[in-house]
């Protein structure tokens, strides 16, 4: 990994932790203007999310999901369908 993509994976570190505090605040907005940023310098130099902050990041509308606030959390079948509250649905397999 280049000094670069180093850089840009810590820098991804820190505005998840912002993303997850503001969202814990009821700064929603902010929660979102820092996923969408985090998304863009991860594109930029071609990294993935960690997989602890994609699974709590909503698809569609970029929101920082917090399960029981804005997020409802249910098994089913061998998976985990998380539904955000716009209605987009991610399923993970769990064993």
């Amino acid at each position: 990994m280049s000094d670069d993509a180093a850089i840009a994976a810590e820098r991804i570190e820190i505005l998840a932790e912002q993303a997850r505090s503001a969202a814990r605040a009821d700064e929603h907005e902010r929660a979102r203007e820092l996923v969408r940023r985090s998304r863009r310098i991860a594109q930029r130099h071609r990294l993935s999310l960690p997989q602890s902050f994609e699974r709590f990041v909503c698809d569609d509308c970029d929101a920082y999901l917090l399960p029981g606030r804005n997020a409802r959390v249910r098994t089913q079948d061998g998976h985990v369908v998380v539904t955000c509250e716009c209605g987009t649905q991610a399923r993970y397999p769990y064993e």
